[in-house]
Parts: C-alpha cells; sequence; structure tokens
C-alpha cells in the first residue's frame, strides 16, 4: 500500500468515524428525551391531583425535577432544586403563575385537590 493510499484510508475512516459520532449525537437527544415524559421539553398541560414530581430538561431549566408539593382549592405550591444546589419555590392561587428559572408554571384551574397546570419555557 502506498504512502498516499494510507492516507486516504485513515482520511475515510476519520470520516466515517465522526460522522457515526455525530449522528450518534443527534439522535441521542431525541431517544433520552422522549423516555423522560411529557413536560421534559417545558411544554405540557398536565393535571395533578396529589404531591408529585415532573421530570424536566435540567440543562435548559436549571433543575431536573418540578416538585408540585401542595394543592388546595386556594393555592398550589411548587419546588425545584437546581442543579447548584439552590432550593427555589414559590405558590400561586388559581389562574396565577410561578416562574422557576426559566420556567413558567401556569395553574390554570383547581377543583377540590386536583390542579391543571400549563408549563412554558419563557426563553
Amino acid at each position: 500500500m502506498s504512502t498516499g493510499m494510507r492516507r486516504r484510508a485513515a482520511t475515510t475512516a476519520v470520516t466515517l468515524t465522526m460522522a457515526g459520532a455525530l449522528g450518534f449525537g443527534l439522535m441521542t437527544p431525541v431517544a433520552f428525551g422522549a423516555g423522560q415524559g411529557p413536560c421534559y421539553d417545558g411544554r405540557c398541560d398536565i393535571t395533578v391531583s396529589k404531591p408529585r414530581t415532573i421530570k424536566v430538561n435540567s440543562r435548559r431549566f436549571g433543575f431536573g425535577q418540578l416538585k408540585i408539593t401542595h394543592i388546595s382549592s386556594r393555592s398550589v405550591k411548587l419546588s425545584a432544586t437546581t442543579t447548584g444546589g439552590a432550593h427555589l419555590s414559590g405558590s400561586t392561587s388559581p389562574g396565577g403563575t410561578v416562574r422557576l428559572n426559566n420556567l413558567k408554571i401556569w395553574v390554570k384551574s383547581v377543583s377540590g385537590h386536583k390542579a391543571r397546570l400549563a408549563l412554558s419555557p419563557t426563553s
């Protein structure tokens, strides 16, 4: 095998390796995100009837779990712990919103101990 042929073979191998790595990298978030639940991207409407943890994208929002800690006819309480360890919390009455980092949580309505929430990213 000549030197030119070895270089071409090495270049082809590197190109195929990089293409494979890049292709896998593009597919990984989709496959990973798909298993995280309907609110992972920060866009969802959800009804909760008891304290619950909702998974969200920690890279995008700075925390990976939004916790609904209390639901009553007067308020919904929320909390999260950032990837840096800071504790975030908020509460609002039906019709109000809470913003934790760049995730907005709108309490659309509360009926008894059942709350309808809409999540949306703010940026």
